[in-house]
């Protein structure tokens, strides 16, 4: 197995993406921490998997909870080998002036500042062990952005960004970073990336805009996070790598 005794906090972990990563982590040996802000969802999962995972409610734009988070993984496994930062958020396709402040302010939290929170949580634990792993989710919006989605468009650039240049400062001490960018995905969050009902004729305007001709799958991502966490990535950091079924070409 790929991930055997690895220790993993995924956020963001009781649905779309990040389930299907503590899944897919779980069945490469690895023991997972679920952590979600809805409890209920992350239990769902974690019971799912069995014992390999444990639930844990945290929101994790809240500094004192990823804190805890964080140490909720290290007492109950013994050890941690990665964060994988997946939680998101994102305010609904429309015009940027229509955005309200505490919107904006929600978006940079969850998907800029949590990245933060995570650095000052774990980092002194994986220098002190030797090493460690970020991985982020940010997107392809950082990359190649679309109309309507002008703040969250610059949270995910900024995610990009954090992710190569923590990769550079962190290297010495042997901790990895890397990125991965997902296309839009068919999840929870998709009509507010549209802007629009998720009707087929909405969705095919959407696909067009894609090569292979469809969406993100949660297994589509949860395939490059198995390698990006494991010992097969060892010298591999500072990588945002597109999977995005060419909608960044």
């Amino acid at each position: 197995m790929r991930l055997k005794d690895k220790k993993i906090i995924v956020t963001g972990g009781g649905s779309g993406f990040g389930a299907a990563m503590c899944r897919r982590f779980a069945a490469e040996g690895a023991k997972v921490l679920v952590a979600d802000l809805n409890g209920g969802a992350a239990e769902t999962v974690a019971a799912e998997i069995g014992p390999a995972a444990r639930p844990f409610t945290a929101d994790i734009s809240r500094r004192e909870q990823v804190e805890a988070m964080v140490k909720e993984a290290i007492s109950g496994f013994g050890d941690l080998d990665c964060i994988v930062n997946n939680a998101g958020y994102t305010h609904s396709n429309r015009p940027l002036l229509e955005v309200d402040e505490a919107t904006f302010d929600r978006v940079y939290a969850v998907n800029v500042k949590a990245l933060y929170f995570a650095v000052f949580a774990a980092v002194p634990f994986f220098r002190e062990r030797g090493g460690g792993v970020f991985l982020n989710i940010a997107s392809t919006a950082g990359i190649r952005p679309r109309p309507g989605l002008t703040w969250y468009n610059g949270s995910k650039a900024a995610a990009i960004m954090l992710t190569k240049s923590l990769a550079v400062e962190l290297a010495p001490d042997k901790i990895r970073v890397n990125a991965i960018c997902p296309v839009m995905g068919a999840t929870g969050m998709l009509e507010q990336f549209m802007g629009m009902p998720d009707t087929p004729e909405n969705r095919a305007k959407f696909v067009s805009s894609i090569p292979l001709g469809r969406l993100a799958e949660p297994d589509d991502i949860a395939n490059p996070a198995v390698y990006f966490v494991s010992d097969e990535a060892e010298f591999v950091t500072g990588v945002c790598m597109p999977v995005d079924g060419g909608r960044t070409i």
